[in-house]
């Protein structure tokens, strides 16, 4: 394949003069001269414009899962475009593509998950589900269920909607957020929240703050109730034991609806195909993303229960919501491909029993880091938590200045990590070898060893983005 020369000073022109980059501070974009350009992938790894190999701990935004590289993908979407490169999903049409990306998914999910919406982001899956649940508690006669129950620190999008089903404050000053209707409990962050407890009872704690602003709204109000399985961009959440469970025990005591976001979560980022296979509970509506199509191809899908959409059926309206590129042929054509990747090279089962748990031995590695308050993973999600006190959950001042330091150290040294707040957090693709996550741990304890450092002796280089909330979510 050749390889294209680009002029990367001029990009960075180009980007400071014209481009907007997603999520970005833009006097940071322009005061620093424009963003990193990234030129091409393969593997695990990413090269830019100035010749550095970076090993992508990230895999792209939570999504990369099958690696860069994968030449049958662009054959697909080629082979698609050539057939039919679009058509709409409008006025009781379809194409061959969404039809038979629906069936498989549906496969995938199983039970009562068997109808699928699609849409071209998370933000819009969880914009889908927000119109849907309220039209369907319409049509069942209970116009006033209208309220969604969501979690502080909880990342559903950045549309309107979405963002507001999300918990992050830093989002919703922009815009006058939340909109109307939606609520926010605590989240099951036992290492922020709940450190002096045992774990269990922490997240039962959780789960009965869902129960009591229930109860407290009224649960004749209440719409649904929705979460991701792993809070990925909240800073990678793990719930405690028996969380879940207690959730789906409360939904269906009041008769809510139980939405599982899977973005992050789904196709296999756990070790399953989804979160709530790993976790046990049963959703009646599952949003999904990003590993859908390996970020290969935008596209995203809601999956319906049966019972809600025979709820739909029973009325002659419309369901007035869709978008130009719901079912996208070309979109549907390569995620097809890439969830046959996924089981032909069984990459969820190499997640689940390879990979997932050697990069758990080896962060165990840094748990005795001075700067380590607590490493925590499952399957290949993780986060390494950064304290001032060893054996206490206490961070530097201000919270969330050490986090984005050893971020820049990390990248310095060839390693594409996030920081959230003071959360270290990574995904690779599910192609990384053993050698790179071990290589992944060591550059992380050389990033604290520097960080540490540095702290110690107040020098510390500024801090160029740091928020309330650290780095953004997606």
């Amino acid at each position: 394949m050749s390889r294209r020369n680009h002029d990367i000073a001029e990009l960075r022109r180009l980007d400071v003069a014209h481009h907007l980059p997603a999520q970005s501070s833009y006097k940071l974009q322009r005061d620093l001269g424009g963003s990193r350009i990234i030129t091409r992938a393969e593997g695990s790894t990413l090269y830019d414009g100035d010749g550095n190999a970076i090993l992508d701990g990230m895999a792209g935004l939570w999504c990369v899962d099958v690696g860069y590289g994968r030449a049958e993908l662009a054959e697909v979407a080629y082979e698609q475009m050539l057939e039919l490169p679009y058509y709409n999903t409008f006025f009781r049409t379809a194409t061959p593509p969404p039809v038979e990306l629906a069936a498989k998914l549906a496969g995938l999910l199983g039970g009562e998950l068997q109808h699928i919406f699609f849409n071209n982001s998370g933000s819009e899956s969880n914009d889908t589900v927000f119109r849907l649940v309220r039209y369907y508690w319409d049509l069942k006669g209970e116009p006033d269920r209208k309220v969604f129950i969501s979690r502080h620190n909880a990342y559903h999008g950045s549309t309107v909607a979405a963002a507001s089903l999300g918990g992050m404050s830093y989002m919703h000053v922009q815009g006058d957020l939340p909109i109307g209707g939606i609520e926010h409990v605590m989240q099951p962050y036992w290492f922020g929240d709940g450190f002096d407890e045992e774990p269990e009872a922490f997240g039962a704690r959780a789960a009965a703050a869902i129960e009591a602003r229930i109860l407290a709204i009224g649960p004749e109000e209440i719409a649904a109730f929705i979460g991701e399985p792993v809070q990925g961009a909240g800073g990678v959440i793990i719930p405690p034991p028996g969380y879940w469970p207690r959730v789906e025990a409360i939904c269906r005591k009041y008769g809510i609806l139980l939405v599982s976001d899977e973005v992050i979560c789904g196709f296999g980022r756990l070790g399953s195909w989804f979160g709530f296979q790993h976790y046990g509970y049963t959703p009646d509506i599952v949003s999904m993303a990003k590993g859908l199509s390996s970020g290969y191809q935008p596209i995203s899908a809601t999956a319906v229960s049966r019972e809600i959409v025979e709820t739909l059926r029973g009325s002659d309206d419309d369901f007035v919501h869709g978008y130009t590129y719901s079912g996208h042929p070309v979109a549907a054509a390569v995620a097809l491909r890439n969830i046959e990747i996924l089981e032909r090279e069984h990459l969820v089962e190499r997640v689940a029993d390879d990979l997932g748990p050697y990069l758990a031995k080896a962060l165990a590695r840094l748990d005795d880091h001075p700067l380590v308050g607590e490493t925590r993973s499952l399957g290949l999600i993780a986060a390494v938590e950064i304290v001032c006190e060893k054996g206490t959950n206490h961070r530097f001042q201000p919270p969330g200045s050490a986090g984005p330091l050893v971020r820049d150290a990390c990248i310095a040294r060839g390693l594409m990590v996030r920081a959230i707040r003071d959360s270290i957090v990574m995904c690779p693709p599910y192609v990384i070898t053993h050698a790179e996550i071990d290589r992944i741990a060591a550059i992380i304890a050389a990033a604290l060893d520097e960080v540490g450092a540095a702290l110690a002796t107040s020098a510390a280089p500024a801090l160029l983005d740091v928020t309330e909330g650290g780095e953004p979510g997606l």
